[in-house]
């Protein structure tokens, strides 16, 4: 791995890759009220052939210099997440670049048809709040394609200090995942107030709320104070699937 450049090597890469050394970690998503998991995120996951794990950020970072390749681990991973999901409501994260990576019209997008194959009230579409308009132009289509097949969507890293706010794609989403940083900077009154006018925007909207990276007690305990509905992080025991040959 280069770790200068945040990147694997391409003989690494390529390893991966071609042994479709890939596997999911399913985080819970927990009612805050009932403390009972309502649905869980789908993460993906990477190893070496030493079976080691490799960070997915590193492994996107690298997949990113090549559209359709990053398209083909999306995909794979996509595909691997729903097939060994839990029973319930899943969380999915779409990558902006592996979706528009193809030439085929929006309706015949292969993502698109692998969700809708899916029961569409037990999928939830999560896309990143971006800090580049372009993503966010992108963002917008992506979720105004899955709306229109009533399929839900999420909008994460909400109030993260680099994302940018799109209104229309506030807009449209179900739901709202508040980024980690919340947790960071809860003691930052004015950011706080920021984030404090969003929960109230996404309440009065009717939008779920999400606080994510609660690994405390005290993280639970700012989520209460903050009324959101819903919290995740490893404060909760995940589900691993590994799939390495």
């Amino acid at each position: 791995m280069n770790s200068n450049q945040g990147c694997l090597s391409k003989s690494v890469l390529l390893e991966i890759i071609q042994a479709q050394r890939f596997g999911v970690e399913y985080q819970p998503i927990i009612d805050l009220a009932s403390n009972s998991v309502v649905a869980y995120e789908a993460l993906s996951r990477f190893y070496n052939h030493e079976g080691e794990a490799i960070r997915p950020d590193i492994v996107y970072a690298s997949l990113h210099e090549n559209p359709i390749t990053l398209f083909q681990v999306e995909y794979a991973q996509k595909q691997l997440q729903l097939a060994e999901r839990p029973t319930g409501q899943l969380f999915v994260n779409l990558d902006q670049d592996a979706f528009f990576a193809t030439d085929v019209e929006t309706h015949n997008n292969p993502f698109i048809q692998l969700i809708r194959r899916q029961d569409k009230d037990k999928v939830v579409v999560e896309l990143i709040e971006n800090s580049e308009i372009n993503d966010a132009i992108m963002s917008l289509s992506m979720i105004e394609a899955f709306d229109a097949l009533g399929i839900e969507t999420a909008l994460d890293d909400m109030c993260h200090p680099h994302s940018m706010i799109s209104v229309s794609v506030l807009q449209l989403v179900g739901w709202v995942k508040l980024d980690r940083c919340v947790l960071r900077m809860a003691q930052n009154e004015v950011f706080m107030t920021f984030v404090k006018q969003m929960i109230q925007f996404a309440r009065a909207t009717n939008k779920k709320i999400v606080l994510e990276g609660i690994e405390t007690e005290a993280d639970l305990e700012t989520a209460k104070q903050l009324e959101v509905d819903y919290v995740q992080g490893f404060l909760y025991r995940p589900h691993f699937i590994n799939k390495m040959p």
